[in-house]
Parts: C-alpha cells; sequence; structure tokens
C-alpha cells in the first residue's frame, strides 16, 4: 500500500466514497496527542506519497486543517489511487488489517482517531472492532448503513466497473455513461466521486485521477471485489460489535444519504425525504459502540460534508481529540 501522506504534528487517519459513495471511500486518521480551499494545496494528492495506503482526496481539504494541531495522514487502500493492488478478496477485514499494517510499518504509532466516510465507515468499524486497543476515538461522515436499500443499484454498478475495466485492459474505447439532459457526454472513467472532474479540486488534481480512472485496471478490480464484499462486510459488523468503553464516537448525519450535491432549486422528494431519515434513524445505532457517542446533525450539506461543510467535520474531529486525551 502506499501512503498518501501524513501533515502536522502527531498522528489522524481517514477512510472514504460512492459516487460512488462506495468506491472512493476514504479514512482520514489522526494520532493521539502531542483552511483554505482544496485547490490550494491539493497536489499532494496527485502524486504517490511517502508513508502509508483510500483514494485520498477528498479529504483535501479536511486534511490541511485538521493538520494545524496533530498529525493526519490519509492514504489509498491497495489497488486505489497510487497504492499497488492487493490480495483478493477486498473485504473490509482484510482493508483494516491492510491498513495496521502499513501505519505499523511506517512508524505511525497509534492509538488512532479513525475517521470513515460513506464504505470507509466500514472499514474504520472493522478496524476499531479488530484492534481495539489501537483506537483512541471514531468519528463516521454519513457512513453507509448497510441493508438492502443501500445498495440497490449495486449489480448494475459492477457491471459497469467491468466494463469499463475491459475496456481499459484491451485498449479499447471506453464506454459512456448514462447520458444526462444538457449535459456533454461523460466517459465511464469520470464516474468517481461525483463526477470528474471535481470542481472543489485543482485542475492538476484533476488530471491525476483521470490519468487513473483512464488507465489503471487494478483500481477496477479492486473496487469491483469491495462491492462484491460488501454483504461479507455488513454481515461481519452484525456479529462482531464490542464496545469501545469510552473512547469518544461522533456519528456525523446530513438527512441527504445517496445526494451527491444540493440543488436549491431542486428540493427532496417524499421518498428522498423518507429515506434521508431512514439512514439517519440507522445511523443511530452506532451510539451503542461508547459511553461518549453523540450523532451530529447538519441540515446544509450533501453527503458529501467533507466537501460542503468542512469546518462541521473538523470541529466534530477536534472534539473527539480533546476527549480523547
Amino acid at each position: 500500500m502506499n501512503a498518501r501522506g501524513c501533515t502536522g504534528g502527531t498522528p489522524l487517519v481517514s477512510d472514504r466514497v460512492k459516487r460512488f459513495r462506495y468506491a472512493v471511500s476514504t479514512c482520514l486518521l489522526l494520532g493521539t496527542p502531542h483552511m483554505a480551499d482544496a485547490a490550494a494545496g491539493d497536489d499532494i494528492y496527485a502524486r504517490p506519497g511517502q508513508l502509508v495506503a483510500i483514494w485520498a482526496p477528498a479529504w483535501a481539504i479536511v486534511q490541511p486543517r485538521v493538520a494545524q494541531w496533530t498529525r493526519a495522514c490519509s492514504y489509498d487502500r491497495a489497488g486505489a489511487g497510487f497504492s499497488d493492488p492487493g490480495p483478493m478478496p477486498r473485504t473490509s477485514a482484510r482493508i483494516a488489517d491492510e491498513l495496521r499494517s502499513a501505519l505499523h510499518n511506517a512508524g505511525v504509532k497509534g492509538p488512532y482517531i479513525l475517521v470513515g466516510h460513506a464504505f470507509g465507515g466500514d472499514n474504520v468499524r472493522t478496524f476499531a472492532e479488530r484492534h481495539t486497543s489501537e483506537v483512541a476515538g471514531i468519528v463516521l461522515v454519513e457512513a453507509n448503513v448497510g441493508g438492502p436499500d443501500e445498495h440497490p443499484g449495486d449489480a448494475r454498478m459492477v457491471a459497469g466497473l467491468r466494463e469499463c475495466r475491459d475496456a481499459i485492459a484491451t485498449g479499447e474505447p471506453l464506454p459512456s455513461l448514462p447520458e444526462r439532459s444538457g449535459e456533454p457526454t461523460r466517459s465511464c472513467a469520470q464516474q468517481f466521486f461525483r463526477g470528474l472532474p471535481e470542481q472543489m479540486w485543482s485542475p492538476e488534481l484533476n488530471a491525476a485521477l483521470m490519468e487513473l480512472a483512464r488507465t489503471k485496471v487494478a483500481m477496477y478490480e479492486a473496487f469491483i471485489s469491495e462491492m462484491e464484499q460488501m454483504a461479507v462486510d455488513e454481515a461481519y459488523l452484525e456479529q462482531h460489535h464490542g464496545s469501545l468503553g469510552s473512547r469518544p464516537v461522533r456519528v456525523l448525519s446530513t438527512g441527504y444519504h445517496g445526494i451527491h450535491a444540493l440543488d436549491p432549486t431542486r428540493p427532496r422528494s417524499a421518498e428522498q425525504q423518507k429515506y434521508g431519515d431512514e439512514v439517519a434513524h440507522a445511523q443511530a445505532k452506532w451510539l451503542a459502540l461508547s459511553s461518549n457517542a453523540k450523532q451530529l446533525f447538519t441540515v446544509n450539506s450533501s453527503e458529501y460534508i467533507p466537501f460542503d461543510q468542512p469546518d462541521f467535520v473538523v470541529a466534530a474531529i477536534h472534539e473527539v481529540y480533546v476527549e480523547s486525551r
């Protein structure tokens, strides 16, 4: 695994996505003690890092702010970003164990505060279950809740990923994504995050990510396996739900799960509002992880809180950081 990088003084680690809210799930991690636009300095995510291994650009705004008061690390998990592929299948248990090994090998000492967004929530909860003594706290950022309602289009997504992977592997033209009214045609390489290019990122970062999405077969193979293993991951977490004692846990919810960007001209439908409320209710079950757990709500952000309200995420991380000391 290839580290995306650590910034600041002592460690935090993060994991994340699905616009693949899922496929680009990321994780941000910080260690126990010791603000600006993403385009300013986000070039760190456009090249291989030096330390450990999730597709980390989702944290391009949050990480520099957290690094002002602690060491903040984000990483590309095996197969994603600049990281080499890892063994199959790509389960959350394997991902969590690989992250632990990468941190230890890089000399990033814990205990860690784990921050997981979307599918990254599965990964950090699994890490906390398997390596509890190395966890100082958790922040779950609009994390996936599992169940059939979470994955209604996954079979179609996996089929699309395979089609894109096969085209890259054989040098064929990349398939197009479904047409959108009034929008230009997009290739399958533009499906990640909220769609590439992402307006929150610099041209350099967008170009680097597009190059990976157009050429890296291993990335598609990793994402395909991860999506196929989601039911296994969720079953593992249902069967293993140990206590984190009084370690601080913060659950960030928006009510806009599955909505990539807010459009004030198009309010949520009744169906979307019902789904968002159901997800927020399901996320509340994670309060049972700790006697020091809180669910924090915002209605001013899409599911991409690290983009829409980075200060909300940073404040939650800082609260966990202070209380973990």
